[in-house]
């Protein structure tokens, strides 16, 4: 067996053309590290819920020149099959380790394949690709990126021509064709032949940016702003300057792209004390700002943080705002400024959107989660997840795109502050007319996968029939599909008053449960005591569900 694993790392070692992971799978096998030679060779990566995402390393099981080249090659067959044979195929790259490496590959393959390949100019974020695909005629595009895994992470995101994110059959047929490629000796990369694109596509991008915003709008918020260590900065202090608002405050540690991502655990702005420096640099200044607004290190994503209280009072901190409740403050400003359309929405979000819609008339849907399922609603104006995603204008990027969602929420808190409000006012008129909704999150993060499907397997054969002493109405397992949804693994527990779904996460190595309850409030004076209510009952369903699982 042992001796099975050494002939097959050293297969894979004459064909890698990277001599960084030559060395390192060199010095394993010298060693004879079984251990680490097995996790690196038990299989390959899979095609999940954006493409290819893995820790970068040696070898079929991590992120690797070698892997990419395959994914590209596989890819390439895949276009030529539907008959792009001289299609153009973009490609993006964010600032994280080997990121330029593997877009490069993919624009060589895809010339010796006989497509056409675009590179855009430097690590830009993840919507210009998207965008580019569209605007640029694309037949296909490819960002490489790991969005806000951790450092050591790298990932692989392909799109189509419709500028949004693969889903089946698509994935599988890629994957078919990857796994067809008998040999990297077999795929011709040419030194030359692709295009580097020059700004004009940025360009491009940044007045579509204007179009988000309302004509004579005040632009008034003052904002400070963190790229996370990601690519966001340049072109969100363009698309701010553009539209008039004050120049952001930086978050100087955070601003400039860093691979190490040096001040955070994880370069998500949802993970416990990224956003500690965000909240000393607002506290630091002479003069308190409206909001913080973060992207992620690819700005796709759009966190938003709001003074929790009357501003100017002793102890006012900060706070985060949930996904939910931003994506609900937008869908309310949207709506405010007569919009129509779809408003989508992913089943893990929050049902408040589908009351804001029904109330303004507005059709609205929800999806599978993530934004290759919310970029296909039909007739689609506005789409979000909780993950603090955000499509606020489709017709230009079909994907999440931080840039304008960071342009749409400091609008809106302009527009409140004229009338002498703030983002949580609007929260507040929106509980009192819809419910309050109040939503939680209880997140597993795993060394071994085997316990996330244990979990999943113990909920199915001894299922719940009641968390914080609420009855479960109906359970939905996923894995069957419904009349509207392809079938996906998870688990939807309904309860009189709240709403429970549990799934293994597609990015990440964690079981997420995503908790939902809805309190009737009578008058903006109800609100504090149906918000303890609201706390409590999410607690204790956080801890029934952790019972039920055996997390």
């Amino acid at each position: 067996m042992h001796e099975e694993l050494i002939a097959q790392a050293q297969a894979w070692l004459t064909e890698d053309p990277d001599p960084d992971t030559r060395t390192e799978l060199a010095g394993l096998i010298d060693a004879r590290d079984h251990t680490e030679l097995a996790a690196r060779f038990s299989g390959t990566l899979q095609f999940g819920t954006a493409g290819l995402r893995g820790e970068l390393g040696a070898g079929p099981m991590r992120m690797n020149r070698s892997v990419v080249i395959r994914a590209a090659a596989g890819l390439a067959a895949y276009l030529k099959k539907q008959g792009h044979d001289n299609g153009l195929v973009v490609i993006g790259y964010d600032a994280r380790h080997k990121s330029h490496d593997f877009a490069q590959d993919t624009a060589a393959v895809m010339t010796g394949a006989g497509l056409r390949a675009a590179v855009l100019p430097r690590p830009l974020p993840t919507p210009v690709l998207a965008f580019a695909i569209r605007h640029l005629g694309a037949v296909a595009g490819v960002e490489v990126t790991a969005s806000h895994n951790p450092p050591r992470d790298n990932g692989y995101k392909v799109y189509l021509g419709d500028g949004s994110q693969i889903v089946p059959p698509a994935d599988a047929d890629i994957a078919a064709e990857i796994a067809a490629v008998p040999s990297l000796t077999t795929v011709r990369r040419p030194t030359e032949g692709w295009d580097t694109l020059d700004d004009s596509v940025l360009d491009a991008y940044l007045a579509r940016t204007d179009a988000v915003l309302s004509e004579g709008s005040p632009r008034t918020a003052r904002t400070v702003y963190t790229a996370m260590h990601g690519v966001g900065k340049d072109v969100l202090l363009a698309a701010f300057a553009r539209a008039g608002f004050p120049e952001p405050v930086l978050v100087a540690e955070q601003a400039e792209p860093d691979p190490e991502f040096p001040t955070v655990a994880f370069p998500n702005p949802e993970e416990p004390g990224a956003m500690d420096l965000a909240f000393a640099t607002a506290r630091a200044g002479e003069a308190a700002p409206d909001l913080i607004i973060a992207n992620d290190p690819d700005a796709d994503r759009c966190a938003v943080a709001v003074q929790d209280g009357t501003q100017g009072t002793p102890g006012t901190d900060w706070r985060m705002l949930r996904g939910d409740e931003v994506g609900a403050l937008l869908a309310a400003h949207l709506v405010r400024r007569g919009a129509t359309g779809t408003f989508a929405e992913s089943i893990v979000s929050s049902s408040l959107l589908g009351r804001i819609a029904e109330k303004a008339g507005l059709p609205h849907v929800e999806t599978l989660t993530g934004f290759k399922w919310i970029a296909r609603a039909e007739g689609l104006r506005f789409g979000y997840e909780e993950a603090l995603g955000y499509c606020v204008d489709p017709d230009g990027v079909r994907d999440k795109d931080g840039i304008t969602a960071a342009l749409l929420i400091t609008e809106l808190a302009s527009q409140l502050k004229e009338e002498g409000r703030t983002l949580l006012d609007l929260l507040d008129d929106l509980a009192v007319e819809h419910g309050l909704h109040a939503t939680d999150q209880l997140s597993v993060r795993v060394e071994d996968l085997s316990l996330i499907a244990a979990a999943m397997r113990r909920l199915r054969e001894q299922p719940p029939t009641e968390l914080a002493g609420l009855q479960i109405t109906r359970t939905d397992d996923l894995t069957k599909g419904t009349a509207e949804l392809p079938p996906t693994d998870g688990l939807r527990y309904t309860l009189d008053g709240a709403r429970v779904i549990v799934r293994p996460s597609g990015t990440e190595p964690k079981l997420k449960c995503y908790l939902e309850v809805v309190i009737p409030v009578g008058s903006h004076k109800d609100l504090p005591q149906a918000r303890a209510k609201a706390t409590a009952l999410l607690q204790s369903i956080k801890r029934d569900l952790s019972t039920a699982a055996g997390i």
